[in-house]
C-alpha cells in the first residue's frame, strides 16, 4: 500500500509534457481522474477490508456459536434446577405430611399417657384412702379394745376379790386339765 501512495506521489510531480498529468487538487478534479483513483483504492483496499470483513464476521459467529452454547448450557442449568427444585418440593410435601402425622401420633401419644397418668394418680388416690381408711378403722379399734380393756379390767378389779380370784383360778385350771387329756 505504501508503494501505491508513492508512485502516486511521484506521478503527481511529473511535470505533465501536455495535456496529460494527475491533478491532485480535489476541487478541480475531474470525473476520470476521481475514477482511476477509487478504482486503484478499491483494487489494492478490497483484499485488507474484505480480510477485516471476514475477521469481524468469524468473530461475529464464534460470538453467536460462544452465547448459543451458553444459552444451552443456561437451559441445562435451568431444566435441572427445576427437576431439583421438583424434587425438592415432593421431600418438603412429604416431610409436611410425615410432620404431620408425627404430630398426631405425638398428640396421640400424650393423651394416652397424660390418661395412663391419670389413671394411675386415680389408682394412687384410692389406695391412698384405702389405706387411710384402714388406718383410721384400726386406730378406733385399738382405741376402742383399750378402752373396752380398762374398762374390763376396772370392772374387774372392782368386782374380783379373793373368792371369785380363787373360782377362776381353779377354771382355768380345770379347762387346762381337759385340754392335757385331750392331747394325750
Amino acid at each position: 500500500m505504501k508503494n501505491v501512495t508513492d508512485s502516486l506521489v511521484f506521478l503527481s510531480r511529473w511535470p505533465s509534457a501536455g495535456s496529460f498529468g494527475f491533478n491532485i487538487d480535489i476541487l478541480s478534479t475531474n470525473i476520470i481522474n476521481l475514477s482511476v483513483v477509487l478504482g486503484v483504492l478499491i483494487f489494492f483496499g478490497k483484499g485488507v477490508l474484505s480480510d477485516l470483513l471476514d475477521n469481524r464476521k468469524q468473530r461475529i459467529l464464534n460470538t453467536i456459536r460462544n452465547s448459543e452454547e451458553l444459552r444451552g448450557g443456561a437451559i441445562e442449568q435451568l431444566e435441572k434446577a427445576r427437576a431439583r427444585l421438583q424434587q425438592v418440593e415432593k421431600e418438603a410435601d412429604q416431610f409436611r405430611v410425615n410432620g404431620y402425622s408425627e404430630i398426631e401420633r405425638e398428640k396421640l401419644n400424650l393423651i394416652n399417657s397424660t390418661y395412663k397418668t391419670l389413671e394411675q394418680l386415680e389408682n394412687y388416690k384410692n389406695e391412698t384412702i384405702q389405706f387411710e381408711q384402714q388406718r383410721t378403722i384400726n386406730q378406733v379399734r385399738q382405741r376402742f379394745f383399750q378402752q373396752a380393756l380398762r374398762r374390763a379390767l376396772g370392772i374387774l378389779n372392782s368386782s374380783l376379790n379373793s373368792e371369785l380370784h380363787l373360782r377362776t383360778i381353779s377354771a382355768n385350771i380345770g379347762m387346762l386339765g381337759s385340754m392335757k387329756e385331750i392331747t394325750d
